[in-house]
């Protein structure tokens, strides 16, 4: 991926505030991050679950928050950041389907967000005059709102000069409760409530709960687009404002455990006021975090919505794209958050938003993670982070963790949210214009294709395997179309299609002339929508250049088995002495006859009614007649033939049609390949052409004899021309065995060794143990006889006569051994080749 997005038509702030990292990145994030949560429900946490867990729950949060601040920093340290925040990062990335999915949803969870944190704020006065009734509470909340709105509806610049003073005032607070918790601290009290009395609710709702407090991490990032230098400000901002956090939020719940009882901590929301100092200071500090919180909601909602309309993925979203001023203020997003969330404050129950917040959180820190793995995965040359403490793997981890954590809080909710974003993306994938950036999907897939390619390669070849590879050769821009479409039937959706020209050129206009035609042929290929990929060679000889060209065409096993051409109109030397050529090379080869009807008679076969397509097959039983009934079985794995039959025809010697037809059944049999059988009498092939003048398409074997193709019967093929239905000359230099059980071909040879191998090394290790035995018997009683030559005279010479058969069998066997490690090794190297010589156990290309 690029570290310049070219063509994005997302605006970012060019003549605005140009926020530093202290302004733009730390304090917003630092400011959400210790906010609602951490005044108003850490208390409650530390007392539902009691320290021990409450502090796994802070543990946990934060490491998902920390992975994603890794993530974030890889990514946002690799390209220039704009406005938007995690959606650009992510659009980038992942590309136009997921960005647009996230970016509906992380709006969504800002502007929920909004109404969470003036919740809470309405909590808080709430409490202060003992108003009971919670629609006083949402009174409160929808009123914060509306004077947000006011800072949000001006600007940025507002904004953070609000923060500033938040941040002072937050400052005194924290002071404040550590100034009053610590004298009280209690270590027997400490001890007592490490794990809670039971019968509250659950880990993972608590969890749920709290979750939203470090969702703050990202404020910083939904201003990118407000940033001076956003590679710069956004990896050291969040790092400073996340681990600032994770030691607060361990030292205000180590003094909560330590000053107060757990169902105190768990019955009252403002415990923090019973600990400080100054609990005046503790509620401006309350007032204060939520505020800024939920202003940097309503600053980071509206610039994703605007960042996401500028790259016109939903028309419907165009307008909000508009921004006010010369800092670009997304004024109609702003508007937008507005009824949102005076609509999310009529829920009025924090316990009841904080699930729904944290599920929106956890999807886009999920798809972010994965996002950045997805990047470091593809190997893009273009991916070089300046953040060196990234690891893809971390990636990974913190998209799982997210993940679990979403089945753990909630398994339907998680796959409610999941559904829609996937529902989102499916809408997108179907309707969303072309993309005006670059993402890492296309180098995604061409790195899979290289370990993909380099694992085929490793494998033995084997028959079941192949799949064609069609190299077609250019007919000329009038047919081009119809060929491809004919070659991707005939790939059955499991093979490829080049469609190669070959331009006669030399001298200086070589590269000129090869760089206009691969253009021009380009353009075909895209404009008419062509199944084929393009390939282009400028040589001084079109023949010469065909040959060279079909040799070198692919990489690795993917090599050309099948070229496809069109009948000239007549049979000529050219198209004979090229095709010889193409045989030698061990190529298969397929001539295309048009039909006499317009080629929409083809094209346009219907699948169902009384004139279905019916695809023949001419059979004489050799390597070309298998190689056309797989051609005619890939077909009708094709949309448009997929409900066509196969007929195979052959001939026999009268008397003998009844048992040639049982035997070609029991092939098709044997092949997994449905067709109907029809056996004819020997003939000259006029009973061929009468019986296939209905059919749509008759694939016919060929052979070269006198100069000349001729076909199964010994005619010209130029005789086919004029048949109703297209015509499919087929030659097959590679024999392919359908019936080609796993066990067969180059693995089974390679197992026969392997297995001469085992044999031979039992051998050499029964050899050598007999003769070892044999020797030290012999030894030990030369050494213990009064009569040496008594021994020599007796046993001894039957004991060295059994030591020397002993070493032969060793000579033998270890002789076996070296030659079967050849073998193994001659094979290797003959599955390495490019498979120049097929025979019945080959597999020609796989």
């Amino acid at each position: 991926m690029n570290g310049q997005q070219n063509g994005s038509t997302n605006t970012g702030n060019k003549a605005g505030s140009g926020l530093g990292t202290f302004a733009g990145v730390f304090t917003p994030s630092v400011l959400t991050i210790l906010g609602i949560i951490l005044f108003l429900r850490l208390g409650f946490v530390v007392g539902s679950a009691g320290l021990g867990k409450a502090l796994v729950i802070i543990g946990l949060a934060n490491a998902i928050s920390v992975l994603t601040s890794i993530s974030l920093s890889a990514v946002a340290t690799n390209l220039r950041v704009k406005g938007g925040g995690d959606y650009y990062l992510i659009s980038r990335t992942l590309g136009v389907q997921f960005g647009g999915a996230l970016g509906v949803v992380l709006f969504l969870a800002q502007s929920v967000s909004i109404a969470f944190y003036c919740l809470g704020f309405g909590e808080v006065l709430a409490g202060f005059f003992a108003a009971e009734p919670s629609w006083q509470v949402q009174g409160v909340a929808a009123g914060a709102v509306l004077c947000l709105f006011i800072l949000a509806w001006l600007g940025a610049d507002w904004a953070t000069r609000f923060q500033y003073v938040v941040m002072a005032v937050l400052a005194a607070a924290l002071v404040s409760f550590f100034t009053g918790g610590l004298p009280k601290i209690q270590p027997s009290l400490l001890a007592q409530n490490w794990a809670s009395a039971g019968g509250g609710p659950g880990f993972w709702v608590i969890f749920a709960i709290f979750f939203p407090a470090v969702t703050g991490f990202t404020q910083g990032v939904s201003m990118s687009g407000d940033l001076k230098d956003p590679g710069k400000s956004l990896p050291l901002g969040t790092f400073y404002a996340v681990g600032i956090s994770i030691v607060v939020y361990f030292s205000v719940a180590l003094v909560f455990a330590s000053v107060l009882p757990l169902k105190e901590l768990s019955g009252d929301y403002l415990a923090m006021r019973k600990v400080a100092w100054f609990a005046p200071l503790v509620d401006a500090g309350v007032i204060a975090a939520t505020l800024s919180s939920a202003m940097a909601s309503f600053l980071g909602a509206p610039r994703i919505l605007q960042s996401l309309a500028g790259d016109k993925v939903f028309a419907w979203l165009n307008p909000m794209a508009k921004g006010s001023g010369p800092s670009n203020n997304p004024r109609r997003g702003v508007l937008l958050s507005l009824g949102i969330a005076l609509g999310t404050i009529f829920v009025g129950d924090l316990n009841v938003i904080a699930p729904v917040v944290s599920m929106f959180f956890l999807i886009s820190y999920g798809l972010l993670n994965y996002a950045t793995y997805f990047e470091s995965r593809s190997q893009s040359p273009s991916f070089r982070p300046r953040f060196k403490w990234f690891n893809k793997w971390l990636s990974l981890a913190g998209a799982l963790a997210c993940l679990g954590c979403m089945i753990a809080i909630d398994p339907w909710a998680g796959l409610m949210a999941s559904a829609v974003i996937m529902a989102i993306y499916q809408y997108l994938k179907r309707s969303a214009p072309p993309a005006r950036w670059s993402d890492s999907q296309r180098s995604y897939h061409l790195q899979m294709a290289r370990e993909h390619l380099l694992q085929a390669s490793a494998a033995p070849r084997h028959m079941r395997n192949w799949r064609p590879n069609i190299l077609v050769l250019w007919p000329g821009e009038e047919k081009a179309a119809n060929l491809t479409k004919l070659a991707s039937w005939l790939e059955g959706r499991a093979g490829f299609s080049t469609l190669l020209q070959v331009v006669e050129a030399q001298g200086p206009r070589i590269g000129s002339l090869r760089n206009y035609s691969r253009e021009e042929l380009n353009k075909q290929v895209h404009s008419k929508d062509l199944p084929a990929f393009p390939l282009v060679v400028a040589v001084p000889d079109e023949d010469e250049g065909l040959m060279a060209a079909v040799q070198a065409f692919g990489i690795g096993p993917l090599e050309a088995n099948l070229v496809l051409r069109m009948w000239p109109g007549e049979q000529n030397d050219g198209l004979v002495q090229s095709m010889r050529g193409l045989n030698r090379l061990g190529l298969n080869q397929a001539v295309f006859m048009e039909p006499a009807e317009p080629w929409s008679g083809l094209k346009s076969a219907e699948p169902n009614g009384p004139d279905a397509p019916r695809i023949d097959v001419w059979w004489n039983g050799g390597p070309s007649s298998r190689l056309m009934l797989l051609l005619a079985y890939l077909m009708t794995r094709s949309h448009e033939w997929e409900h066509a039959g196969i007929r195979v025809i052959a001939m026999a010697k009268a008397g003998e049609e009844q048992q040639a037809e049982e035997e070609l059944a029991a092939h098709l049999e044997d092949y997994r390949i449905s067709a109907k059988v029809m056996v004819i009498p020997e003939t000259d092939g006029n009973g061929f052409a009468e019986l296939s003048k209905e059919t749509r398409l008759v694939f016919v074997p060929v052979h070269f004899h006198e100069g000349g193709l001729m076909d199964l019967c010994g005619q010209p093929v130029s005789r086919l021309e004029g048949m109703p239905g297209a015509v499919i000359l087929v030659l097959a230099t590679q024999d392919l065995n359908l019936s080609a059980e796993p066990e067969e071909g180059q693995v089974a040879e390679t197992s026969k060794i392997l297995d001469g191998i085992e044999r031979a090394e039992r051998r050499l290790k029964y050899a050598r143990k007999a003769l070892e035995l044999a020797s030290a018997e012999a030894a030990a009683k030369l050494e213990h006889s009064n009569d040496p030559e008594s021994v020599l005279q007796g046993d001894w010479v039957e004991r060295m006569r059994d030591a020397l058969e002993a070493h032969e069998h060793e000579e033998r066997a270890r002789r076996r051994h070296a030659k079967a490690k050849v073998m193994l090794e001659k094979a290797r190297a003959e599955a390495k080749e490019l498979g120049l010589a097929d025979g019945p156990d080959h597999s020609g290309s796989g």
